[in-house]
């Protein structure tokens, strides 16, 4: 992918970064691009383009983990703004905290060490000056299916959900396995169930720290519930209105989840 840098500052939008934090106002909930970034008081050498929004050149800059926020302004988790943003909004957040992690993670060459540079075109890449490797962004695909048994769902508590929260069972995608093989394998590993009429439902870019979810829909075929106690706390099948704490509405957890139960209602009702 090849993206061109604007040189006139009146069409720059700036994303800020420290860590894994996006700087955001206090007083607005609007997505937090700015018009500059050296007029808060930030210095960085590190920009990359990440796209557009209403036809201006959107780019990311990483401060420096010392970076304190000026009065009126604070650092928020990427995270925590899926209920307060839209989807392109979040999209392209998304992309620029990948490619921040990738920029920091390719610094040297996988092959001989030596430092990489910027790619001389513009691709997103990482040259190595020296035996002329180059590094891409990567994506780790991971499946997500919502599982259906008459006007059940079945949900799964994670060991690592700090909250009371049941979610779609998930798991990522093994070298050589298609997407419809890492579901079923993914399912039975987890709760020890089989599925049947398998049905791709969409995707999200998942940026926690770079995965692209693929989502699913199926209907339960045989077994009990077994779960994978290393990975799942508790798995049950909930009635369609009867259901816990799920995932934030910005998610596409929530999304399968919500299409599901609306098809499951106008089904039993």
């Amino acid at each position: 992918m090849t993206l061109s840098v604007v040189t006139q500052p009146e069409l720059k939008l700036w994303l800020l970064f420290r860590g894994h934090e996006l700087l955001v106002s206090v007083e607005s909930s609007a997505f937090p691009l700015y018009p500059h970034y050296d007029a808060l008081g930030f210095v960085s050498d590190e920009q990359h383009v990440v796209g557009e929004h209403e036809g201006r050149q959107v780019s990311v800059v990483r401060l420096t983990e010392d970076a304190v926020e000026p009065e009126g302004y604070h650092f928020q988790s990427l995270r925590s703004l899926l209920l307060s943003i839209d989807a392109d909004s979040f999209s392209l957040a998304a992309t620029a905290s990948q490619v921040l992690e990738w920029a920091n993670s390719h610094r040297f060459c996988c092959r001989c060490g030596t430092p990489t540079q910027p790619h001389p075109r513009g691709e997103r890449a990482r040259v190595c000056p020296a035996c002329a490797y180059h590094q891409y962004p990567r994506i780790h695909p991971c499946v997500i299916v919502a599982i259906t048994k008459d006007d059940t769902i079945l949900l799964a508590r994670a060991q690592r959900f700090v909250r009371p929260m049941y979610s779609l069972l998930a798991g990522f995608v093994e070298v050589g396995e298609t997407l419809e093989h890492a579901v079923m394998r993914e399912v039975a590993e987890e709760s020890g169930v089989q599925v049947k009429n398998l049905r791709y439902f969409g995707s999200q870019s998942w940026p926690f720290p770079n995965n692209l979810m693929l989502a699913f829909q199926a209907e339960w075929a045989s077994g009990e519930i077994v779960i994978q106690e290393e990975e799942i706390m508790d798995a049950q099948f909930f009635r369609f209105d009867a259901l816990p704490e799920i995932p934030p509405s910005g998610s596409i957890a929530s999304q399968v989840i919500h299409a599901t139960v609306t098809e499951l209602a106008a089904s039993y009702r």
